[in-house]
């Protein structure tokens, strides 16, 4: 069955049994009121009976008697008997009552075949009684209960056709509400099977309210968050097959070549060169790919511990400084000495360290004579940033710089940004390249303060 359909009939049967609830509370609290006011009446009618009232017989009740004692509900047939203690009726005085005999009777008044005792002691279900002692005796009112249960029911019956018109109105109401709110859902269905069958790109947004449009909101983001994953990737795997192509080419073109006695000495000692050279460099890019594939599947790669800044920028430098003297490269490190001071990251110190090494050793590839690295702290987190005197960052490759096998100029495998991003991301940080003012590039780290 259809959710709509569900929803719509667990609904009109919510609302059948609260109509239905509604219905016999009504019962119960008209039929309390009319016979609590029926009550209140006949309690008037016998204190008016018993100020006319005098020694000597006859007694009547003046035609006017029912409207005087306030009755305020057209109830006929209440019927005054007076009686001896025990109940006997006595016969000097004459019955009276406000309707017709005929319609008393009709209406199951009072009968011979009624003692007046089983009226007394309440065991006579039919009548509504109100017993007053006079000086003959007593005082004995009866109203038949059918005259309250015909006014009742057809009061009540009025209130049912109202409740029912309402229910029908609420009912129709749902229905269109439930298919304003289950209409998105459907809609929203649709776009989640393309989700499944990896048609990230044709999902649409689905516009809707409340929860409902949040949750549509955040399926679209998700749709579109996979559908770039899915290019990335793809063009991951391209970048990777050709990466890893080029260097195996040069290794086997070199090996059938000696094999088959193309390269003789000299030229055969450079085609081992060649060969150790290029198996290096395809060892380096296959061991950062799996890094990078382990920083982004796997949890317990990354250990984080409490590490502080000075520590992990002073091992960056004295790993560096080889590379840099063999290049005549300066390298200078700038502390905000009263920030600074004390301050640790919470992070895996042997990646963050790579992240910083693969940042300066991108420097040292484009810095003429000079690198910089400064440290401080901006907007209450750490700053490091490494910045150097080469020409620059092509404005059109800044968006991509930190992607997988993007490479600038005399770039080396186009990995080692990529791997710098994940790390300090992985730190709880963010990384930017930009150009500074001086022409040359600049990277920036911001990671959260251990304090």
């Amino acid at each position: 069955m259809r959710l709509i359909h569900q929803i719509n009939l667990a609904f009109g049967a919510l609302l059948l049994i609260v109509l239905s609830l509604t219905g016999v509370i009504i019962h119960y609290v008209l039929m309390d009121h009319f016979v609590g006011k029926q009550r209140d009446d006949m309690t008037a009618i016998g204190a008016a009976i018993q100020q006319r009232m005098t020694v000597a017989p006859p007694v009547t009740l003046p035609a006017d008697l029912k409207i005087t004692a306030g009755v305020a509900i057209p109830v006929n047939g209440v019927e005054a008997i007076i009686s001896d203690a025990d109940g006997n009726v006595l016969s000097e005085y004459t019955p009276v009552h406000t309707a017709g005999k005929t319609q008393l009777v009709e209406a199951g008044s009072f009968t011979e075949a009624t003692s007046l005792k089983e009226i007394w002691n309440g065991s006579d279900s039919r009548y509504l009684v109100d017993i007053q002692p006079i000086p003959q005796g007593k005082l004995t009112l009866i109203t038949p209960m059918s005259q309250i249960k015909e006014i009742e029911r057809a009061l009540l019956e009025r209130f049912l056709i109202v409740l029912c018109a309402a229910g029908i109105l609420v009912y129709v109401a749902s229905l269109i509400i439930t298919k304003k709110l289950i209409t998105p859902l459907i809609k929203l269905k649709s776009e989640l099977k393309k989700v499944k069958s990896r048609q990230f790109a044709d999902v649409q947004l689905i516009k809707a309210g409340g929860e409902i449009g949040v949750v549509a909101e955040t399926v679209h983001e998700l749709a579109v968050e996979l559908d770039r994953y899915n290019r990335v990737q793809k063009q991951f795997i391209q970048n990777a097959s050709h990466e890893l192509k080029t260097p195996l080419m040069s290794i086997a073109g070199y090996a059938e070549g000696i094999k088959d006695g193309v390269f003789e000495g000299e030229g055969a000692r450079k085609g081992l060169e060649v060969i150790i050279s290029e198996s290096g460099r395809l060892s380096k890019i296959v061991t950062e790919m799996t890094l990078l594939a382990k920083l982004d599947s796997e949890e317990d790669i990354f250990k984080a511990e409490p590490v502080t800044v000075e520590e992990i920028v002073t091992e960056t430098v004295e790993r560096i400084n080889p590379l840099l003297l063999a290049q005549d490269i300066k390298l200078q490190v700038d502390y905000a000495e009263d920030k600074i001071a004390g301050l640790r990251i919470l992070a895996d110190k042997d990646k963050l360290l790579q992240a910083l090494l693969n940042v300066v050793s991108n420097a040292a590839r484009h810095a003429r004579t000079e690198i910089r690295i400064k440290v401080g702290v901006v907007e209450g987190q750490i700053r490091i940033s490494v910045e150097d005197d080469g020409s620059g960052i092509a404005e059109s490759l800044i968006p991509q710089l930190f992607h997988r096998f993007v490479r600038g100029k005399d770039g080396d495998t186009g990995l080692g940004l990529a791997i710098a991003r994940a790390i300090v991301e992985r730190c709880g940080g963010s990384i930017a390249a930009g150009n500074g003012k001086a022409g040359g590039a600049v990277i920036s780290i911001k990671l959260p303060s251990a304090a």
